[in-house]
């Protein structure tokens, strides 16, 4: 009995995911494929499929094999048999291609086996952005049907060696077998960092009658990314970086104004986190419940209670929810942790991460929100979904062992239909903003709109060659006065002014005098944003009342160093120099005019009459 075979094998590139009805009983053949990836030097990648059919039964026979491929585009197709030649029919469809051969000479009988190849090309298997090549073979449909399947990817010598591989196998020879795909696919990377520049606009409108004061979320430098701020125009009253480590620009608006505000710089992203440590007291604050994460919710804590570990929550949430393409177009609002678990089905990016974070905090683990870019050639298998310049949404978990934070993708997981977004991630996420105190704020870059321009696009992020990025610096002054009174603190304020693009970094500043007690004030300076400045109040020890002498304060801050020199006097001096006295003649009347107020009011008060 003769049956046409249309054989489901599938890629999922630019997420076509097939669910292609067999029209054979898969228990009647024996499958096995092999599949080779060249990828030459001009980025095209040569495919080989060498498969073998072979019969179970002496019933059936087949004269005919399809694939349906998911590439955007392919040429060259060819197929072999071991009669030879064989003229593929090649049709173009919404989803890819679909490739039919029909054999020179099908095999007939049991345990008789066709062996056969087929073979394109097509530029859609990898990405060469900025300085990163990214090697991308999604899964294979029903791989359960074939009774072997692996793959081998070739890539020119001059990618060096891999960054990451997705699965890890352990070894840099590109092999994977049926195993150790598990029906998910295939990331490799080559390069060390990525580097993107970026140009965002946000805009900002005062409608009260009186002025405002507000802020805009700049994308920060993280354990994962470095940024550097080439300008913000116009320059804000300060940069400050908020509990969660967002960069905050302060701006005043006056009554109806409004103003647009330009960001434009650079970010190197990483692949591996550096180490961030965080206080006990603020880790705590990132398992409470939140708005979107229902920390207290009995079903939450049945889950956190069963699956306990970060592993284990994401690859719950990868399982249990399915990504809602409806969602973006009709711009479905957000329902959180809670609400998804009763429908899975209708969730994007911000549902994949809340329930993430929920579950986590309910297990106890630290876990945060992050907004912001994933940069992406392909809005189908890796879906950008959040906010009005379809950002991108995940979570991320403290891990006390490594000491830092460590981000996860489980919407990616899940639409990728299995690449791994725990282990390690990418080069494509790029940070704009983090909540972990509050599940709402700030709100991230591409998200301040004004009523009528929601469909402006303001955020553009390209790739760009690797560059060295400006060492930090800081410019210190000391706010005091000229001349102190002895018997008295020696009192001021350091001022720690950033004037460069880049994050000043933490650290000890040491203010030191021969002149005052205690010899040596040491201040713990925090992070300062690009643009921003900290002002740090100081104190020496009070002087004896007979104090006469000019005092050196010196400011020892990084390499460099500064000095004030304060002159310190005895009060009785001042006062017998008449330096007082402008304020004791001035401070005189106005106390006898208060004086000579309150008795006319007071015998004013005396004289009304009340009715």
């Amino acid at each position: 009995m003769k049956i046409n075979l249309l054989i489901a094998f599938s890629f999922f590139l630019f997420s076509f995911l097939f669910f292609c009805p067999v029209i054979f009983a898969s228990e009647n053949f024996k499958i096995s494929n092999n599949v080779i990836y060249t990828v030459q030097d001009d980025g095209n990648t040569s495919v080989k499929l060498a498969v073998s059919l072979t019969n179970t039964t002496s019933k059936y026979y087949t004269s005919e094999y399809g694939i349906r491929v998911g590439f955007s585009d392919i040429k060259n197709v060819t197929a072999f048999d071991p009669e030879g030649k064989i003229t593929p029919e090649v049709t173009k469809n919404d989803t890819g291609y679909t490739i039919k051969v029909r054999f020179n000479q099908p095999a007939v009988g049991i345990d008789k086996t066709l062996p056969f190849t087929i073979q394109f090309d097509t530029p859609d298997i990898v990405q060469k952005e900025g300085s990163i090549y990214e090697v991308d073979i999604p899964g294979v449909a029903n791989q359960s049907d074939y009774e072997s399947f692996t793959v081998e990817v070739r890539v020119p010598s001059f990618y060096g060696e891999p960054t990451y591989i997705k699965p890890d196998t352990k070894s840099t020879s590109l092999q994977f077998t049926k195993e150790q795909l598990k029906n998910g696919g295939i990331s490799i990377a080559f390069g060390k960092a990525q580097f993107y520049d970026i140009s965002l606009k946000y805009h900002l409108q005062n409608e009260n009658i009186f002025s405002v004061r507000t802020e805009i979320a700049l994308p920060p430098s993280t354990n994962y990314q470095e940024v550097s701020l080439e300008s913000i125009e116009p320059k804000p009253l300060n940069v400050k970086q908020d509990r969660d480590g967002n960069w905050l620009a302060e701006y005043s608006l006056l009554p109806s104004e409004k103003r647009t505000i330009m960001v434009k710089g650079k970010i190197r992203v990483l692949l591996q986190p550096n180490e961030q440590k965080e206080n006990k007291q603020l880790l705590e604050s990132y398992i409470r419940p939140q708005k979107y994460w229902q920390v207290d919710d009995e079903e939450i804590k049945k889950l956190a209670q069963d699956l306990k570990t970060p592993e284990a929550i994401y690859a719950y949430v990868v399982k249990k929810l399915s990504y809602d393409f409806s969602r973006v177009t009709e711009r479905k609002g957000r329902i959180g942790a809670l609400s998804v678990l009763s429908q899975p089905d209708s969730a994007v990016c911000l549902e994949f991460t809340d329930l993430f974070i929920a579950i986590a905090r309910a297990a106890g683990i630290p876990a945060r929100e992050i907004n912001g870019f994933g940069y992406t050639q392909n809005e189908l298998q890796r879906p950008l979904s959040f906010e009005e310049d379809i950002l991108h949404a995940w979570p991320e978990y403290y891990d006390n062992e490594k000491n830092t934070w460590i981000m996860v993708d489980p919407t990616w997981g899940n639409t990728t239909g299995g690449v791994d977004y725990f282990d390690v991630l990418d080069f494509n996420h790029i940070t704009f903003v983090i909540k972990g105190t509050d599940s709402t704020y700030p709100v991230p870059a591409g998200g301040y709109k004004l009523s009528g321009s929601s469909a402006s696009k303001d955020v553009h992020i390209q790739p760009t060659d690797p560059i060295d990025l400006p060492l930090p610096g800081a410019h210190a002054t000391i706010e005091i006065p000229d001349k102190l009174f002895a018997g008295f603190p020696v009192e001021g304020v350091l001022r720690i002014n950033n004037p460069h693009g880049v994050l000043y970094p933490q650290q000890d500043v040491i203010l030191s005098s021969d002149d005052i007690i205690p010899s040596r004030v040491e201040l713990n300076i925090p992070h300062i944003p690009p643009f921003g400045y900290i002002s740090v109040p100081f104190s020496f020890d009070k002087t004896g009342i007979w104090t006469q002498k000019n005092a050196k304060i010196t400011v020892h801050i990084g390499e460099t160093q500064i000095s004030q020199t304060v002159k310190i006097v005895p009060l009785y001096q001042a006062i017998f120099q008449r330096q007082f006295l402008p304020w004791t003649i001035g401070g005189g009347v106005c106390l006898a005019s208060i004086a000579l107020i309150i008795f006319i009011i007071t015998k004013r008060s005396r004289n009304i009459s009340v009715s």
